[in-house]
């Protein structure tokens, strides 16, 4: 069996433009390539008819992990859960040295779940949304 490696953590989007623009300014994550797919192969591989996609591919500071934001066409209903105890709920996490300052430098206009919490096991959190409700996690490393 081949070795597996993380290459990107992927997130569809409705509105490309203002998802990526709220990572580049309440994370801090840089742009680090855009492009657009779509033909035969590309609708195969995802099973949808007619497929197109729009990508922006983010990293962090460290660049451990990219973050890939995705605009369909055609657009598919939304069908996100509501809570991170759903079944099918999703996040992605970010690492960060100090949490309060980090919680300290989020605009307002950012959706918080909560403020930094530590919680039983010693690990302090704190969840956000993106404009399109997206689950951030930020945990101090």
């Amino acid at each position: 069996m081949s070795v597996l490696r993380t290459h990107h953590v992927g997130i569809t989007v409705r509105d490309l433009e203002t998802v990526r623009s709220f990572y580049e300014r309440v994370l801090g994550l840089s742009v680090v390539d855009t492009f657009s797919v779509s033909g035969t192969g590309f609708e195969e591989a995802v099973d949808v008819p007619n497929a197109a996609g729009s990508f922006v591919h983010l990293e962090s500071e460290g660049g451990d992990v990219r973050l890939e934001l995705v605009e369909y066409e055609p657009e598919a209903p939304a069908s996100r859960a509501e809570s991170i105890n759903q079944p099918g709920a999703a996040h992605v996490s970010f690492a960060v040295a100090d949490l309060e300052a980090f919680a300290d430098s989020i605009p307002d206009d950012a959706e918080r779940l909560s403020g930094p919490r530590t919680t039983a096991s010693g690990t302090t959190i704190m969840f956000l949304r993106d404009p399109e409700g997206n689950l951030i996690e930020i945990v101090e490393a």
